[in-house]
């Protein structure tokens, strides 16, 4: 083998190493103040789950990001993206009359949503949910809600779930890529809170008070 294969081949070695060196670099989590960064409030839910144990929740955050981190997701194709809308359009107004059945409705939504943008199956939750805590950690305690409500509904009144609702849909419009289309939010996210209002005027049952508008 000739001096110049050798150099090129040591060139391309370090190479090699080098870039996966940025890549774990940029994977690995540097910190606690990284993690809280990157997972927003499902920072502070898991060190709760964990009795206020900051390692251990950070142990669990930074698994969460090995194994998730260099996940990499696609576009929805306009046609899919208007679907998705249009079935979140209905689940809300099925709120009116039903809102467990909209509210299970949005959970199954939500995880085909994110198993067609290239999430984990939704057939595995867990999965499916650690990784989006991963790349949507600021939004992705309102899938909890709907799937929890979803799933077991126990003790879940209307506002419970007309909120569970309400918090979904923001990591709906991240999934979706709506976020800026305020104005379509705020017309289907007054669906459900006519719709609880309406059940209110039926059953007499008291509300908090009408929904406040996100931005």
């Amino acid at each position: 083998m000739s001096t110049g294969v050798i150099i090129a081949l040591i060139v391309v070695g370090v190479v090699v190493v080098v870039a996966a060196g940025v890549f774990a670099a940029r994977t690995k989590p540097r910190g606690g103040r990284s993690l809280k960064s990157r997972f927003g409030p499902e920072y502070e839910r898991v060190v709760a789950r964990h009795d206020g144990d900051t390692k251990a929740a950070e142990h669990e955050l930074t698994e969460r990001v090995r194994r998730h981190g260099s996940l990499r997701t696609h576009d929805l194709e306009p046609a899919a993206r208007e679907r998705y809308r249009a079935r979140w359009a209905a689940a809300q107004e099925r709120f009116v009359e039903s809102p467990a059945e909209a509210v299970a409705e949005a959970d199954a939504l939500i995880a085909d949503l994110a198993k067609e943008r290239g999430f984990p199956d939704g057939t595995r939750y867990e999965d499916q949910f650690e990784a989006l805590s991963v790349h949507h950690g600021h939004h992705v305690h309102g899938f909890r809600r709907v799937h929890e409500a979803a799933h077991t509904g126990i003790g879940a009144g209307t506002e419970e779930l007309r909120e569970a609702m309400v918090e979904a849909r923001a990591l709906f419009d991240d999934l979706t890529g709506t976020g800026g289309h305020v104005a379509r939010r705020d017309r289907t996210d007054d669906a459900v809170t006519d719709g609880a209002h309406t059940r209110h005027n039926r059953t007499n049952s008291p509300l908090k008070g009408r929904l406040a508008k996100g931005s």
